[in-house]
């Protein structure tokens, strides 16, 4: 039976102008009900004339712009990706015609190792080597230069929508989903941090109703950001009548964004996949533009085991984002390019530690310079 609204409770983190705690959905309990005061800042760059859809374009556009901040930092856990494509150095260092076909097996060798793929490896190589063969490519620095190009005309082609895309209608919704311990809910903590730093008002919500901890978490997150959080009251509140309770608030009380959180679960459970379905329509229900976006979080070190994970999610409920974590690891970047080619999603987040600030928004150029700087 799904969960009615008197099983949900808005969670309010204090502020200097709130005494209380905590904000209620009119339950019969003996937690304070001052309702939360929420002042936008003085200063906030989105008081224009432009309205809703303005907002939204610049929040978008803003996020965006931090992206070649930390660079270096970024991408730092491609460390293993840039060794395996480094011989590609020493094949093209004396380079010459004749050795075509020899330089490109081993290109094409090392491109699959940093789990490039055979789909979009083949790609590649086949258009070196109709480059060379026509002559436009005459040295090893050329054809160095060409296959940065290709790869990055692939990611910017194929996932080009790299900014938040968050309609025209308050409150914008965004669901993130992926698979057990990919780091969904640190993934979303860092994104309202985020869009609060830029003005936005926002809300969570836990939809994660299978994880005992996950509410919890996500309640951390909340403290930590200085956001307001819908969490379910009761036990096996259904996920979806969490997050419509949330979008309801959201859309009640003024929210610009509501962050939706999603259990985590395989790709290959089809009842839970289901579930996302059931997700998916009820915030819909509510705002008939929800949910802007789905975003889907991919554990930057599982390499090509991210593909089969993209594809059946986006089968199911559409994905419009990616958000690849724990880049300060052992990241394998050539499945980045797959994923990205073979489906037309783009990446737009890129999470690189635990901290707030952890998460930033993808460059495609300096993506491609990493790995193979």
């Amino acid at each position: 039976m799904a969960a009615s609204p008197a099983h949900l409770s808005l969670l309010s983190k204090p502020s200097p102008t709130t005494s209380s705690p905590h904000l209620l959905l009119n339950l019969p309990n003996t937690r304070s009900t001052t309702p939360f005061h929420h002042t936008r800042p003085a200063n906030s760059r989105f008081k224009c004339s432009a309205g809703q859809t303005g907002f939204f374009t610049r929040l978008g556009r803003l996020i965006k712009e931090k992206a070649k901040s930390d660079v270096e930092k970024i991408f730092s856990g491609f460390s293993k990706t840039r060794d395996n494509l480094a011989v590609i150095d020493e094949l093209l260092l004396y380079w010459n015609l004749a050795d075509t076909d020899k330089v490109l097996d081993e290109l094409e060798e090392a491109l699959l190792v940093s789990d490039f793929g055979p789909r979009i490896t083949i790609k590649i190589v086949d258009r070196l080597r109709e480059d060379i063969l026509a002559g436009k490519l005459k040295s090893g620095s050329e054809i160095k230069e060409a296959l940065k190009n290709s790869v990055l005309e692939l990611i910017t082609t194929r996932g080009s929508k790299t900014e938040l895309q968050l309609g025209f209608r308050k409150p914008a919704v965004v669901m993130i989903v992926g698979v057990n311990g990919g780091g969904k809910t640190t993934s979303l903590g860092k994104l309202a941090y985020r869009l609060k730093n830029e003005g936005a008002k926002i809300l969570m919500a836990a939809g994660d109703t299978f994880r005992a901890a996950a509410s919890d978490q996500l309640e951390i997150w909340a403290e930590r950001t200085g956001c307001e959080i819908v969490v379910a009251e009761k036990d096996k509140a259904k996920a979806s009548a969490v997050l419509s309770q949330a979008v309801k608030r959201g859309k009640e009380q003024g929210f610009d964004v509501v962050l939706c959180d999603t259990s985590g679960r395989l790709h290959t459970n089809y009842s839970l996949m289901e579930e996302l379905i059931a997700c998916k329509k009820a915030v819909g229900k509510v705002v008939s533009s929800a949910p802007n976006e789905i975003l889907l979080v991919l554990d930057g070190t599982t390499g090509l085991n991210m593909l089969p994970q993209a594809r059946e999610f986006n089968e199911v409920v559409g994905i419009t984002g990616l958000i690849l974590t724990k880049l300060d690891g052992s990241a394998r970047g050539g499945c980045v390019v797959s994923v990205v080619d073979e489906l037309g999603i783009p990446v737009k987040f890129v999470g690189v530690g635990e901290g707030v600030e952890d998460l930033q928004p993808f460059d495609a150029e300096a993506f491609v310079n990493a790995i193979f700087s």
